[in-house]
């Protein structure tokens, strides 16, 4: 690591000392520790780094830097950082080891998805740090490969009690943070105070200045240490009168690496190569350097002058005293002397040992098209697809696609180029793609192939509104040369559609329109497509038959591409264990195998199953889990299970919180069915608290539009709403809508007609009504609209002046509401018993209350998975949960895994 300069540039940096000497001190003691520092350049997180890296001089440090020059090399940084621990590999499970030496090249094997990448790096880190803490360094951050940074990122996210510290430093500019490690703990490293930056600038000057100079000096750097070491260098007290920050100098990083440039400029012309090619080398490889410099005829005498001048560090490995002075020398290099500094390097990197690195360097080396080197970047991307590298592999055939003389080759690798980019989930460069790809000669498929990618890149960032009709064209384009993905196509057109809701009231026509005109398929998109077709045209009765059909026909894993449509047709049937059975299925497969796309969408649709099956912990603790970084549909799924778990759990100013930001976010891209789950969620929070005319307000603002699954829910809330706020006919007109509803035959459609008899229809049948909804609920494993039901029907007991009836049904009401969480549903239940006369208990303090992470950890350990399993499944090490199951011990005063179930249940 750099350390020129260093001691002086941490000049006044107590307090972020302290807080690394504070982060080190946990570590030793046993916890992890993840830690952003950001600043701008020359602020003095490298310094900081290097501190660190003193002060653990006691224990393990492992390093790595993020290189610009390298951004697209996938895993290239995250292999550095690993590349020390790797002989604790084979005590990792069997598919986290081939997972990592695929990823990294050290064999041969199917392409791992990221997130199995990232448990297999946690569980290294875990086990490189059971015999002595690690402490791994991660500098210019914002520099990382895509990949690198994802998994790194994930890791954060996850250490807990592994005896690990991982630190990144990252450039910010402007204050802006990047995307890739937000979430992370931060630590802000701003420019010195004034004292402090004055005694720098003293420490740098060749001669005094005038005191009103160097003031002026100090708030033009705004206390950066690097600008304060390096802009005086070379002027003298006349030229430095003049300031650093005249009219048009640009942002002060600019200016320091102008200074850079300037020193650069006047060394001798082969000490300049000799920086160029060490600027364009990006992973410090000595021996390489020397290679290349060889060919360029470059002796060892040039590297004298660049040392001298404390610009680089030529040692094993070759570093830079900052990257500024590499961006310095490459942005200060003409095309020609870079051309041959690539060129150089192409012929000294070993074909055999680095064929990528070797084709992209020759790629950069290129003056213009050129087959070979464009037919050696696409195998290149076909290796890192290997790996699992999708965003090389994007960049690879981005690359081959500008160096392919022929318009027709060069259209295919463009269009492969935007496809890898779509599946790395980076549709921003797709459609500059797909215009250079149809500047080419196309095939009728492959031109219908290009519509789809652009329909779906759109329908990425906005799946609702906006991305129904481009879908469609391209379903349309597809249907005669290849009906399987055309229907794929109209399928997702479908889910866009339904996104959009009643911000596209054709949408939906449209798109079963065009699904009609598709030629029919028994693959399972084809059959939840008819089944779609029906629901849309004909109504949602014609159409639970087709749903029940295509629900039994999903029955492998490779059916979870049919996730969104399958679990919609099981809430949509009222078929609550189909939901759950499916949505188990789909996270089980996604943390089995990684895959983040499954992941994204499944957890929060699991989460919403569970809120309705009354277990709210699992579904608490199941969003805290959720990635933030899925997809947009993903985001506003995990959007609505939250608002909706809120809701429930009557907590009204955080749930108000949240289903207005849901309300803002409908509206803004089109997401209707956003809305209509922002009016439920409202109505659900207005029953539990009691204020029926609210709840029936955003009840009828809800069913204004018929929203999938979301329409039965609100017709149930509108029911209750408008019953209790003495508007018979609204309650009326909404338990007729779920008489249809009832016709699935399911427990939930049967216990929701049920409900509204009772609450709206005869009401000498009430009592028979209420009992039969409970039956339904309680045989649909329905926990929440049992407690609910058991609350309505002690209130009409009560109301009849059955008080001891109405008692027993209260009482089990608000055991049941307490118990999950329910706690407006509870207190309403409560203050019903305290109306027949009952004297309800105030709840006692129990036992020390186990944490969401310790919840989970022990409902797995009580059920027989063992620490290597509970951590695949919740992306911890296994130390992580051997520590935690020991607090859990603690908590719930057992001393074997076999007394936890009973604990558990006890609480």
């Amino acid at each position: 690591m750099p350390h020129h300069d260093a001691r002086r540039r941490l000049l006044g940096r107590s307090g972020e000392l302290e807080a690394l000497e504070r982060l080190l001190r946990e570590v030793r003691e046993g916890r992890s520790r993840v830690l952003v520092l950001r600043g701008e350049a020359g602020v003095g997180k490298s310094a900081l780094l290097g501190r660190l890296a003193e002060r653990a001089a006691d224990v393990q440090t492992v390093y790595a830097a993020g290189v610009e020059a390298e951004s697209e090399f996938a895993y290239s940084a995250l292999q550095r950082l690993c590349a020390p621990l790797l002989s604790h590999l084979d005590r990792l499970p069997p598919v986290q080891q081939e997972a990592l030496r695929v990823a990294f090249g050290l064999s041969a094997g199917s392409a791992p998805e990221m997130l199995l990448v990232g448990l297999a790096v946690l569980g290294l880190f875990a086990e490189a740090a059971a015999g002595s803490p690690l402490v791994c360094l991660v500098d210019d951050a914002q520099c990382l490969d895509l990949m690198s940074q994802r998994i790194l990122a994930f890791v954060g996210r996850r250490l807990d009690a592994e005896s690990v510290a991982l630190v990144f430093a990252e450039r910010t500019v402007g204050g802006e943070r990047g995307e890739g490690l937000a979430g992370l703990p931060e630590l802000i490293v701003r420019g010195l105070a004034d004292a402090d930056a004055r005694a720098l600038l003293d420490s740098a000057l060749a001669a005094p200045v005038d005191a009103r100079v160097r003031d002026r000096i100090v708030a033009e750097t705004g206390g950066n240490p690097l600008a304060l070491l390096e802009l005086p260098r070379g002027l003298s007290p006349v030229e430095l009168a003049f300031g650093f920050g005249r009219p048009g100098a640009g942002p002060l990083a600019t200016r320091v690496e102008d200074g850079f440039r300037r020193r650069v400029e006047a060394l001798p012309a082969d000490t300049r190569a000799l920086l160029l090619v060490a600027a364009v080398e990006p992973v410090g490889d000595a021996p390489l350097l020397w290679r290349a410099l060889r060919l360029l005829g470059i002796g060892s005498e040039a590297a004298a002058p660049a040392e001298a001048a404390g610009l680089i560090s030529l040692g094993a490995p070759v570093r830079f005293r900052h990257p500024l002075v590499r961006s310095a020398v490459w942005r200060g290099a003409d095309a020609a002397a870079l051309r041959a500094a690539h060129h150089a390097l192409a012929e000294a990197t070993d074909a055999g040992r680095d064929p990528d690195r070797r084709a992209w360097h020759r790629a950069h080396a290129a003056v213009g098209p050129d087959e070979k080197v464009a037919a050696a970047l696409e195998r290149s991307a076909d290796r890192a697809l290997a790996r699992g590298g999708r965003a090389a592999a994007a960049a690879f055939l981005e690359r081959a696609a500008a160096l392919t003389p022929g318009p027709r080759e060069r259209a295919r690798r463009a269009l492969a180029a935007a496809s890898a980019h779509l599946a790395a989930g980076v549709p921003a460069r797709v459609p500059d793609l797909l215009a250079a790809a149809e500047l080419g000669p196309l095939d009728p498929l492959q031109t219908a192939d290009a519509s789809r990618l652009r329909a779906k890149a759109s329908s990425m960032t906005s799946p609702g509104l906006g991305a129904v009709q481009p879908l469609l064209d391209a379903a349309g384009r597809l249907m005669d040369l290849d009906p399987a993905a055309a229907r794929e196509t109209c399928l997702a057109a479908f889910g866009a559609a339904i996104w959009a809701g009643r911000y596209d009231g054709g949408g939906l026509r449209r798109a079963a329109e065009a699904a009609r005109g598709l030629p029919p398929g028994d693959e399972t998109a084809g059959v939840f497509l008819r089944a779609l077709v029906t629901w849309s045209t004909d109504g949602p009765a014609a159409a639970f038959p087709l749903l029940a059909r295509a629900l039994r026909s999903l029955t492998r894993d490779e059916d979870l591409a049919v996730l969104w449509p399958a679990a919609n047709a099981a809430v949509e049937l009222g078929d609550l264990r189909a939901w759950l059975d499916i949505t188990g299925r789909a996270v089980r497969f996604a943390r089995t195998t990684g895959a983040l796309s499954v992941l994204s969408t499944a957890l929060p649709y699991r989460a919403a199953s569970l809120v309705y099956a009354g277990r709210f912990a699992e579904a608490r603790d199941l969003l805290a889990e959720a990635p933030a970084a899925g997809d947009a549909a993903g985001a506003a799924t995990r959007m609505v299970s939250t608002a909706l778990l809120s809701a429930y759990q009557g907590r009204e100013r955080p749930a108000l919180e949240l289903i207005g930001a849901m309300e803002r976010e409908g509206e803004q891209r089109g997401l209707g069915r956003l809305t209509g789950m922002a009016a439920c969620a409202r109505a659900v929070l207005h029953n539990g608290l009691g204020s029926y005319p609210l709840a029936m307000e955003a009840a009828l603002r809800g069913v204004e539009y018929q929203d999938l699954v979301v329409h039965h829910w609100t017709c149930g809330e509108l029911v209750e709403a408008a019953t209790r706020a003495g508007r018979p006919e609204i309650a009326a007109l909404a338990r007729e809508r779920l008489s249809d509803w009832g016709r699935a035959g399911t427990p939930w459609a049967l216990g929701a007609q049920a409900v509204a008899d009772a609450l709206a229809g005869a009401p000498e049948r009430a009592e028979d009504r209420y009992r039969e909804a409970v039956d339904h609920f309680a045989r649909g494993g329905l926990g929440a609209y049992e407690a609910r039901t058991r609350l309505l029907f002690g209130e009409w007991l009560r109301r009849q002046n059955r008080r001891s009836q109405a008692r027993g049904e209260l009482h089990a009401a608000h055991a049941a509401a307490s118990a999950m969480g329910m706690e407006a549903f509870a207190e309403r239940a409560r203050r019903e018993l305290l109306a027949t006369g009952e004297t309800v208990r105030a709840r006692t303090p129990g036992p020390p209350v186990l944490t969401a992470q310790e919840a989970r950890i022990a409902r797995l350990a009580a059920t027989g998975h063992p620490n290597a399993e509970i951590g695949s499944q919740l992306f911890l090490s296994p130390r992580t949960v051997e520590w935690h199951l020991r607090k859990v011990f603690a908590k719930l005063g057992v001393s074997s895994r076999r007394e936890i179930e009973g604990a558990l249940a006890g609480r």
